[in-house]
């Protein structure tokens, strides 16, 4: 269950972000049709920590540098290894697809890093975005990576009536899709999770750290080259992370 404050405030953060310049408490209220005195509380309460703060007498609020600090000190700590971000943009360049990296979140995939594609009908991949980890090709990926007893923790979780007719509808159709993906070098997914689109996902193990790394677009687009796709990840990861990260060997014709 969500908690209301924390999503009025992260939904803050993204309108500050799309705007890209201060915002009146008018401003914040008009937008989110939220009560007067609730914004007033919120913006008053995130300027006495100093996480806004006015550019300009009157002008409006925005957040502080304040924010980059916390942030940058977070990503210190975990960051998602630059060689891994250098792939994504590489594969990116290559397969004119939409890439990104992603990691285990309990019983959702959790987009790190992401490039998405420049054409005009792509998959839109937002850093933060979580997926089901046992409907996408990402996500799967990174039950393959797992311990077994990780795993199972995880089927006890998730919910297998949602997803597309297609999905996969119980836990040995995921292990038998763990299986081949074993005996392939790599998973693909179709429709499971959102209409019109594929992907296709490499597990990585990087220092101690489960990933995926994935390419996904328009199923027109993406369909028989799943393979192709998928030694470009393999080819790029190993040429810039070295083979030993490979959970699973390359694929093989």
């Amino acid at each position: 269950m969500s908690v209301r404050q924390i999503h009025n405030l992260l939904s803050l953060l993204e309108f500050f972000a799309q705007r890209q310049s201060p915002a009146t408490l008018a401003d914040v209220v008009k937008h989110f049709g939220w009560p007067r005195s609730s914004a007033f509380n919120i913006l008053l309460t995130l300027v006495e920590a100093g996480y806004l703060y006015e550019p300009r007498a009157r002008a409006g609020y925005y957040p502080s540098p304040r924010w980059n600090q916390l942030i940058d000190a977070i990503s210190q700590a975990e960051p998602v290894p630059d060689a891994l971000r250098a792939v994504i943009h590489k594969l990116a360049e290559e397969t004119g697809e939409t890439t990104w990296i992603a990691a285990p979140s309990g019983r959702m995939a959790v987009l790190l890093d992401a490039v998405e594609s420049a054409a005009p009908i792509r998959y839109a991949a937002q850093i933060g975005k979580r997926v089901p980890i046992h409907m996408t090709a990402s996500g799967i990926a990174l039950l393959a990576a797992m311990p077994a007893r990780a795993r199972e923790g995880i089927f006890r979780k998730v919910d297998f009536a949602g997803g597309r007719k297609d999905a996969p509808k119980s836990v040995d159709a995921v292990t038998g899709l763990i299986e081949a993906g074993r005996a392939a070098g790599y998973l693909y997914s179709v429709e499971w999770h959102s209409e019109g689109l594929g992907g296709v996902a490499v597990p990585v193990r990087l220092n101690d750290r489960i990933f995926s790394v994935a390419v996904a677009g328009p199923l027109y687009r993406m369909d028989g080259k799943w393979t192709r796709h998928a030694e470009a990840i393999q080819r790029t990861i190993a040429a810039d992370l070295g083979t030993e990260c490979f959970v699973w060997p390359p694929a093989r014709d």
